[in-house]
């Protein structure tokens, strides 16, 4: 009798305890691990208030890896939300097609992307494997623009660059090792349209245009409170 008590019991746990994994409404879930944002440029373009759109003129932005950060809230059992954070990537954006000896790289530039996605979590409470998509809106912030000394000596100057509003998309899975502990990998979609301004002695204005339209990748550990 006791033998069988013991057998239901653990059949009981083994029954109960994987819906302990899921998500429900209320959850706090943190994560952090290595992102890395991936430019993917679309449409670029070089411009001066002495030549016009320079024809030939295109723009390039280099990849970062920095500690990523995200904060979830779960509204819902399947419906949460979620920011993403991360420490200031920093970026080298380079130029080709200008005039001859003003190609090469432009200056460096660091940008924090915040994102906040709506999330849909299809899996039952059964599931150690939660994967998950979302979509929402981005705002990415420059700053700490730096002309290189090979451009300052070309004559160039007054770098400035605006900020950015863009949609996102979210795809990730979060895998439970216990109850409170998950392993995490996530990537996102996101429109960043960037225009940079600088002086140029000769030139004048000049007007850097690129869709950014980054990758970001993150693979991490979370916690779920």
């Amino acid at each position: 009798m006791k033998k069988s008590l013991v057998i239901a019991s653990m059949l009981a746990l083994g029954v109960a305890s994987p819906a302990a994994h899921a998500y429900k409404a209320g959850d706090f879930i943190v994560r952090a691990g290595a992102a890395r944002v991936a430019p993917e440029i679309g449409e670029s373009r070089v411009s001066s208030t002495a030549t016009g759109k320079i024809p030939g003129s295109k723009v390039d932005v280099s990849d970062d890896t920095q500690l990523g950060l995200t904060f979830g809230y779960m509204l819902a059992d399947h419906v949460g939300v979620e920011l993403l954070a991360a420490t200031p990537f920093k970026h080298t954006v380079s130029v080709g097609g200008l005039p001859a000896g003003l190609n090469g790289k432009l200056a460096t530039i660091e940008q924090l992307p915040p994102t906040v996605t709506l999330q849909y979590f299809p899996m039952d409470a059964s599931s150690k494997w939660q994967p998950y998509v979302g979509a929402g809106i981005n705002y990415t912030t420059f700053f700490n623009e730096r002309l290189t000394d090979a451009r300052k000596a070309n004559g160039f100057s007054d770098l400035n660059r605006k900020h950015s509003f863009g949609l996102a998309v979210q795809a990730g899975v979060d895998y439970m090792l216990t109850d409170r502990i998950v392993l995490n990998a996530a990537v996102w979609r996101i429109d960043i349209d960037s225009e940079a301004t600088a002086r140029h002695a000769a030139l004048g204005k000049v007007k850097v245009n690129v869709e950014v339209d980054p990758w970001v990748y993150m693979i991490g550990i979370g916690y779920k409170f």
